[in-house]
């Protein structure tokens, strides 16, 4: 139980990143940390104490196993979410060479 009140720890710290912070890099470290939280998080749910690996075969009858579909679904957002960091920090880049500051407060200030 205290393993899934660390991620949901973990997440409020990201959201915290992301919603206090001005600096577009900060911002983009704050939402990979959530995205990582709910990727812990949906491996936790997946997990079975003292369950084996999902792979049938004529010795094995009634056994627990690790559910793999969490996995499955975690193998995916990784992909996911590395091409969308990817992206922000791309986005991030081009605002800081055409307004030469990551800070959001300065950027609306600015006019062009």
């Amino acid at each position: 139980m205290i393993i899934y009140i660390l991620t949901i720890f973990l997440f409020l710290v990201g959201l915290y990143g992301v919603l206090s912070k001005r600096n577009l890099i900060k911002i983009v470290i704050g939402l990979a940390i959530m995205e990582y939280s709910v990727n812990l998080f949906l491996i936790l749910v997946g997990y079975v104490k003292g369950a084996t690996a999902p792979i049938l075969s004529s010795d094995v009858a009634n056994k627990l196993f690790v559910d793999p579909l969490p996995q499955a679904m975690v193998l995916t957002a990784i992909v996911i979410g590395l091409a969308t960091t990817a992206l922000l920090l791309a986005i991030a880049i081009r605002i800081y060479k055409k307004y030469g500051t990551f800070d959001i407060r300065e950027i609306k200030n600015l006019k062009g």
